[in-house]
């Protein structure tokens, strides 16, 4: 596998009033492509600050961040939208369904914002996506006619429309109920076994579990980087990092110390 994000010594500090608040101080980690990694971690953690630098829809204070062969971190707002609408397909806790659009009106939609891709093309593509979510059977409901879990299919199959690097879910289960929600992570697993990179944002411990990695976010740093029993279970790579109060362990097994640094210099020159 080739690395598909590679942040290093990522820092993002905010400035309000005459005080300067550190949200994130100096994390560094590796996930490869077609890897499923759950960010995990209490409010005030960092790890939405994380998600949001992650996702480009935040700029870093300090640090590097390459995605998919990218060095994000010195793109400017113009090409860091452009990298968005591209590169990442983003699952939130809302489904931000629009109300008057059908299941395949709404799928269609970000190949409208690409630009150049014929209407015809567009929905042959957004019912695939729909077919690949379970939706296939519901393409001409609109959001009120459809359950909280098959809005969710339907935001998750627009999200895969533009064919992204990553995958950026962001609590996707918050608003279901229990069985709804162990529907939608079994839906992520088969997304990520056909080959997809999906980044998880949780403070659930019980919905990080159904990734094959955990990235324990906590005052602002990488507190732990393990795998969860699904990667054993699944015959994947054997645990990089434990649960050590003073470090963490990159994807490839190089420890890193609690600020985020990094014993092995990070290549920022290959492509992901």
């Amino acid at each position: 596998m080739d690395a598909m994000i590679q942040v290093r010594d990522l820092r993002k500090t905010y400035r309000m009033g005459e005080i300067d608040v550190p949200a994130l101080r100096g994390v560094s980690f590796i996930i490869q492509r077609g890897e499923f990694v759950a960010i995990m971690g209490p409010s005030g953690s960092g790890k939405s600050t994380l998600m949001n630098l992650l996702g480009c829809l935040d700029t870093p204070s300090g640090g590097r961040y390459i995605l998919d062969g990218l060095p994000v971190d010195q793109l400017d707002r113009n090409l860091l939208a452009a990298v968005r609408n591209r590169k990442i397909g983003f699952v939130f806790q809302q489904f931000n369904l629009l109300a008057r659009q059908t299941a395949l009106e709404n799928v269609a939609l970000p190949l409208v914002y690409l630009g150049g891709v014929p209407g015809e093309e567009r929905y042959a593509r957004a019912q695939q996506m729909l077919e690949l979510v379970g939706m296939g059977d519901r393409l001409h409901h609109r959001p009120q006619e459809l359950s909280g879990g098959q809005q969710q299919r339907v935001a998750i199959a627009r999200a895969l429309i533009t064919q992204p690097a990553l995958l950026l879910a962001d609590e996707p289960t918050g608003n279901l109920d229990s069985r709804t929600s162990t529907d939608i992570l079994a839906l992520f697993e088969e997304l990520n076994a056909q080959g997809i990179t999906i980044v998880l944002v949780t403070h659930d411990a019980d919905i990080a579990a159904h990734a094959v990695r955990v990235l324990a976010v906590h005052d602002g740093l990488l507190d732990s980087d393990t795998s969860t029993p699904r990667r054993s279970v699944n015959g994947g790579a054997a645990a990089v990092g434990h649960d050590h109060p003073g470090d963490a362990r990159s994807n490839d097994g190089r420890r890193l110390d609690r600020s985020g640094g990094e014993h092995e210099h990070l290549d920022t020159n290959g492509a992901g």
